[in-house]
């Protein structure tokens, strides 16, 4: 298989393969996040191995002469009419096959096929839940990729010199959430982003954040992401666009206006000013130290010449500013991170307050639950369309739209027919409401719609008003009770008779008239 032509021809199908395997990872539907991660983690790893049968193949077509001395080769058969090249290539291959008869196409069909999760390979749940390699790349308090696990950065900004009231750690995910109106941590004075410590946060901080973010964003480019940012800040540093990170200013030097600083090689000492050197050159101390110096053959003090404390601190300003450059370089990386960081920042928080409200035994039992091993997409897929067939034969053949039985079927339609329920019954007294069959009319008289509906109108739910669905019909109904009421008041107080203690009979108007008047 040494044909150039053969392994371009190889390259180029392998290519292809692994482009309907990245489209078919894609556009296959996920079940959550777990799934969701796994299937971008496969699709990275299928654009690296993509990139790299690119690559060689492109360096196959640049190698011009390989290529022309294969296709010379062959141009030579076909003008001699010779077999023998020929004979001797196919010879080779058919060594390679016997010696090899499995090698490239079943290996390259398991290659694909593990990216696909074909069938046979999620039958062992419990191997997949102890073998999945993504759920390796997080710690438990990260929970597969959907929180951030801040606490050990959390620590080490509480421990920063003048920093004031030590935030907890909600109040921690709050100051990282305001990144996106600025650049983080700009509320810290300047003598706490100056130091060592601070560097030493940030750096961790940075780094951390980067390892999260490729993990969990497996298809987006995060490197020319931080490469851009690293030019714009460049750009800015040197035009020195960026608040609070002025480098600060040299200091002035001292002095009295007559001399300036001045120091004693034989002391080795600094002086502020002349007087007071010259007053130390009789001390017994100078002295000493001049007879020491002299003894061991260093050479004469100089005090107008150069002092090696300035250069000494030259050299720490300059470490200095280096300093502070990393500190505001490494600032501004992590704040574009955690700008595309936002949601899951936001998510970590609400994380952490809902945790904070639970009790011991609820933490303890969402660890549990946390250990369970998932239930893989195949199972997950089998129990869907399982339901779905459940669903289908749970529908009910039923196109006359009949009512249902006590057995959930429904009825027959010659009941149907015999109980009138295809004839409408509507009452206006309950909001128009319709009724099927005469049974269910009959009985809605006393039912609770009916019985408030008359509520409405003021008007009693009596026999009276049975089989009366109209407002008008009801309203003349109770006029007419009322007047053949009053009616039959006047004639039962004119017929009844009551007898006195004399024996004389009225009726009763005019007994209760007597009564009143104290005539009886």
């Amino acid at each position: 298989m040494d044909s150039v032509i053969e392994i371009q021809r190889q390259t180029h199908e392998e290519i292809e393969r692994f482009e309907r395997a990245l489209y078919t990872l894609l556009s296959r539907p996920t079940t959550g996040h777990d799934q969701q991660l796994q299937n971008e983690h496969k699709a990275s790893q299928i654009l690296e191995r993509l990139t790299g049968r690119a690559t060689a193949l492109n360096n196959l077509y640049n190698d011009q002469e390989a290529r022309i001395s294969e296709i010379n080769a062959l141009s030579s058969m076909s003008q001699q009419n010779d077999l023998s090249e020929f004979y001797s290539r196919l010879v080779k291959i058919q060594e390679h096959h016997n010696k090899y008869p499995d090698a490239l196409p079943v290996g390259f069909d398991l290659e694909i096929a593990s990216f696909l999760d074909q069938p046979g390979q999620d039958d062992d749940e419990e191997y997949q839940a102890e073998e999945d390699p993504i759920a390796l790349l997080f710690s438990g308090e990260e929970g597969y990729g959907r929180y951030l696990d801040l606490y050990t950065n959390h620590t080490a900004y509480c421990n920063l010199k003048n920093l004031g009231k030590r935030p907890a750690y909600l109040q921690y995910l709050d100051i990282l959430l305001e990144a996106q109106s600025g650049l983080v941590h700009s509320e810290l004075p300047k003598e706490t982003r100056f130091t060592k410590d601070f560097e030493n946060y940030i750096k961790s901080l940075h780094a951390y954040l980067l390892s999260f973010t490729k993990k969990t964003q497996p298809l987006v480019d995060v490197e020319t992401r931080q490469t851009e940012a690293m030019n714009d800040f460049d750009k800015r540093w040197q035009a020195q666009d960026i608040s609070g990170w002025e480098e600060p200013s040299e200091p002035k030097p001292q002095g009295d206006g007559e001399a300036s600083s001045i120091w004693c090689g034989a002391c080795q000492k600094h002086y502020s000013k002349q007087t007071v050197y010259d007053a130390h050159l009789t001390s017994k101390k100078h002295i000493k130290a001049v007879t020491k110096q002299a003894a061991s053959g260093e050479p004469a003090p100089n005090p107008n010449g150069a002092s090696v404390e300035s250069s000494v601190a030259s050299t720490m300003q300059s470490s200095g500013k280096l300093r502070i450059r990393n500190s505001a370089f490494y600032t501004y990386l992590v704040t574009e991170l955690l700008t595309k960081l936002a949601p899951t920042l936001l998510e970590t928080k609400s994380n952490v307050e809902r945790r904070f409200s639970l009790t011991a035994r609820e933490r303890e039992q969402e660890l549990l639950d946390q250990a369970k091993p998932a239930v893989t997409a195949a199972a997950a897929a089998a129990a869907a369309e399982a339901g779905e067939e459940e669903e289908e034969e749970e529908r009910i053949y039923n196109p006359l739209k009949l009512p249902l039985g006590w057995d959930g079927k429904p009825i027959p339609y010659w009941l149907y027919k015999l109980h009138g329920l295809g004839v409408e019954y509507r009452c206006e007294i309950c909001s128009d409401h319709v009724y099927m069959g005469r049974k269910n009319f009959e009985r809605h008289f006393q039912e609770s719609r009916h019985a408030f509906g008359m509520r409405a109108l003021g008007l009693p739910n009596t026999k009276h008003f049975h089989e009366i669905t109209r407002i008008e019909d009801a309203l003349a109904l109770a006029e007419k009770l009322k007047q053949e009421g009053r009616h039959e008041i006047f004639e039962q107080e004119t017929m009844e008779e009551l007898e006195d203690d004399e024996g004389n009979v009225y009726n009763r108007k005019t007994y209760d008239d007597l009564k009143k008047q104290g005539l009886i």
